[in-house]
């Protein structure tokens, strides 16, 4: 159990987090930042007064400031405008920066040696903002994507197979985005792999439908995205951190020739501990996979030279 999470963001994705860590007592205290007067504090007391109910001693505390997370060993960014109906992860980029990057900075101001997990989006290039503003190495800064791709992906094999979604074992890589790479290849329910069980034709409407997982909800909701994915995939992340689980999870890393990929934010399989990253593991890809990978890199990299 950690001392202090904070979780910056208070909306949707970000209070929903701030409940599952505090029930899954990761931390004893949780402090919910936001801007907003009164929306954190009273989600945080709502949170609280659920405790004696839900069997759970971690104090939630909603703050406007930073100041209460001083000292936090991880913080989890949610900050920034959702996406509305129509539009793209890329058209959050110039608005979600600035917010991001000013989030970043206050991290580092008050607590220098802690971890940062990426939720806002376009995802991977707000890690990018977040590394560069805190001035943290790349083991300190990681993106939540690979984990809800590979949630949503799962969820669509396990209908499709008609099986648990715990037998099946996969992996999402690439940029959080129309981009991303399901490797069909690593795809099993349980060590079988999943092209002895679904048409080839039904996986490819299955990889089409996991890239556009994002946008199917936010055409459903019409007036908000998703959060309940998104929040779980964030606490899994925070979980094998704190932890220190050693968890080989998908997750957006600053790569470093990985891949033979460099100076890039993208999502590969990582080894999560108290340290954070902890290690990138380098699986064998088809042709199909590490050229369909670079692509995806490639289309990071063009939203951060739109950036400027």
């Amino acid at each position: 159990m950690l001392q202090k999470i904070a979780v910056v963001g208070a909306g949707h994705v970000g209070a929903t987090a701030a409940q599952r860590l505090a029930e899954k007592h990761l931390a004893r205290t949780v402090i919910l930042i936001d801007i907003v007067e009164g929306i954190p504090q009273g989600k945080g007391l709502d949170q609280w007064e659920s405790a004696p109910i839900e069997g759970f001693d971690t104090r939630v505390i909603g703050s406007n400031g930073y100041e209460e997370a001083a000292g936090a060993e991880v913080f989890v960014v949610t900050a920034g405008i959702a996406r509305k109906p129509g539009m793209s992860r890329d058209d959050l980029v110039k608005t979600n920066a600035g917010i991001v990057g000013s989030v970043a900075r206050d991290i580092k101001r008050v607590a220098p040696k802690s971890i940062i997990v990426v939720v806002s989006n376009p995802l991977d290039v707000m890690c990018h903002v977040a590394m560069k503003e805190s001035g943290f190495p790349r083991e300190r800064v990681l993106g939540m994507a690979g984990v809800l791709d590979t949630a949503r992906y799962r969820s669509f094999l396990a209908e499709a197979a008609d099986v648990s979604v715990e037998d099946i074992q996969a992996m999402v890589l690439g940029g959080h985005g129309d981009t991303m790479v399901p490797l069909i290849s690593y795809t099993t329910v349980s060590g079988i792999p999943i092209t002895q069980l679904i048409a080839q034709d039904i996986l490819d409407a299955i990889v089409d439908r996991t890239r556009k997982g994002g946008a199917e909800i936010v055409g459903l909701l019409k007036t908000g995205s998703a959060y309940y994915a998104p929040s779980a995939a964030a606490v899994q992340m925070v979980e094998a951190i704190a932890l220190d689980k050693k968890r080989i999870l998908p997750c957006s890393a600053w790569l470093t020739g990985e891949y033979g990929l460099n100076d890039v934010f993208c999502g590969v399989p990582c080894k999560l501990g108290r340290n954070g990253l902890e290690g990138i593991i380098e699986v064998i890809l088809t042709d199909a996979e590490r050229k369909d990978l670079h692509a995806s890199a490639d289309a990071v990299r063009e939203t951060i030279q739109a950036l400027g």
